[in-house]
């Protein structure tokens, strides 16, 4: 038996954040697209102007015995810079935004709690000003951005900017990745 629950974020470009969270125990999916928006069924062309409201988000498939919603968390934070408004690298825009999309009054808890914690700690420059959202619709980007990363690669925005975070995951929390060999 196992507990199947969703998370979403969106913490910059998909391209980025998905490669960083598929790699982990207990994530069966994960789908990139568009959430916290004003627009039914936004194209990646609709939002790229920031226009719509809307973030590129992940929603995260996985089994809560195997991985917490507070370890996804932990690697969300760590994965992106939760201390800029509008902004991740390059990627300037509200569609660019630190959000985290509470399924419920569990995960809001825990997304508070962690936050306070994280900024009692000090472990950033800055406070964190990542928004705590309710559920949104969340609108699955179109085909070609699903696991954008696995298909390319060698595209030079992934070797910049989506392979450093994959790694720096696999890296620091290195006890949450899957084991390869034993997936077939």
């Amino acid at each position: 038996m196992s507990n199947k629950q969703i998370g979403i974020f969106s913490g910059g470009c998909f391209w980025c954040t998905e490669p960083v969270f598929s790699q982990l125990k207990g994530v069966s999916k994960v789908v990139s697209g568009y959430i916290g928006g004003h627009t039914l069924n936004p194209t990646y062309k609709d939002i790229c102007n920031g226009d719509t409201g809307h973030a590129e988000g992940i929603q995260i498939s996985f089994d809560a015995d195997q991985v917490s919603f507070e370890n996804l968390l932990e690697v969300f934070f760590a994965s992106h810079d939760p201390t800029t408004l509008n902004r991740q690298g390059n990627d300037v825009g509200t569609q660019y935004r630190s959000a985290v999309f509470c399924q419920n009054d569990e995960q809001l808890e825990v997304t508070t709690r962690l936050i306070a914690e994280l900024n009692a700690k000090k472990l950033f420059n800055s406070a964190i000003v990542t928004q705590i959202n309710g559920p949104e619709t969340f609108y699955p980007a179109e085909t070609y951005h699903q696991y954008y990363f696995d298909k390319n690669p060698s595209q030079p925005y992934c070797l910049a900017v989506a392979a450093p975070k994959k790694e720096k995951i696999r890296t620091k929390y290195s006890e949450l990745i899957k084991d390869l060999s034993q997936e077939a």
